[in-house]
């Protein structure tokens, strides 16, 4: 009995909050003027994520970057990269609306990943690596928010958004994990879409299709039930869904070694 509790306790969640620093670090690669790379940054940021998912019992694995600069959600390579025919691949070269912001060459592609992208995911995998030394399993929610109405580049354009999106991924999302979720959210009043209208769970190529024990899901939280509209700033909705994404991840540290 001591030896199963000791295990419980250890367990941690993983939280990967990939978007919601505003911070470019070199301002000199933009081509852009400052009120337009300002107006796509504030639009793409992930406001207040870090905030919101703060989870007291997790190892939190932060992109202390904007996706503006290097979207470390992106595959590193564009031919893998369903977004990167848009200009918008791991290093963003046009904005949403597809105006252009900045030129990439490979010295600098080269550069941003081996200084920015792969130590971010360096990070990720020593998390990952740290739960499934101690506990044999590690459970990564991938932390994001979209907006109440489609961006121009989305690949799902329908208008009528949920509250919140699960996203999966069919090697390392458990159905249960899915179900649990899904109830968790419908037993509190709100409208969820699995894998809509945002696809997929973030899990490093190390252990991509390799580990089962490597357990990933996605939770998106839809602006309208934390920012007023059109800015950046907490609406009074703040406080209570944060409550309810708190209480989702107690819910899941609870449950994640019995999945």
């Amino acid at each position: 009995m001591f030896n199963l509790l000791k295990h419980f306790i250890l367990n941690k969640l993983i939280l990967h909050i990939p978007h919601a620093s505003k911070y470019i670090p070199d301002l000199n690669l933009y081509i852009a003027d400052q009120k337009t790379l300002k107006h796509e940054v504030l639009k793409l940021t992930d406001w207040h994520t870090d905030d919101l998912f703060l989870f007291e019992d997790a190892l939190t694995v932060k992109a202390n970057f904007s996706r503006v600069f290097c979207d470390v959600e992106r595959f590193s390579e564009d031919s893998q990269e369903v977004m990167a025919k848009f200009g918008m691949g791991v290093l963003y070269e046009k904005s949403d609306e597809g105006l252009s912001i900045r030129n990439i060459n490979p010295v600098i592609r080269e550069a941003i990943l081996q200084n920015y992208y792969w130590p971010h995911h360096e990070k990720l995998n020593q998390a990952i690596d740290q739960q499934l030394k101690k506990n044999g399993k590690a459970t990564i929610v991938d932390c994001h928010s979209f907006p109440n109405k489609p961006f121009q580049r989305d690949l799902d354009q329908n208008p009528n958004r949920p509250d919140f999106n699960i996203g999966t991924d069919s090697f390392h999302t458990p159905l249960e994990l899915i179900s649990l979720s899904e109830t968790f959210f419908n037993e509190r009043g709100y409208s969820v879409g699995i894998d809509w209208p945002y696809k997929g769970t973030i899990v490093p190529l190390v252990h991509y299709k390799k580990n089962k024990n490597v357990r990933s899901i996605m939770l998106e939280v839809n602006r309208s039930l934390y920012l007023d509209k059109n800015t950046n700033l907490r609406s009074i909705l703040y406080p209570k869904t944060k409550d309810i994404i708190q209480e989702y991840l107690r819910l899941l540290k609870e449950n994640c070694n019995l999945l």
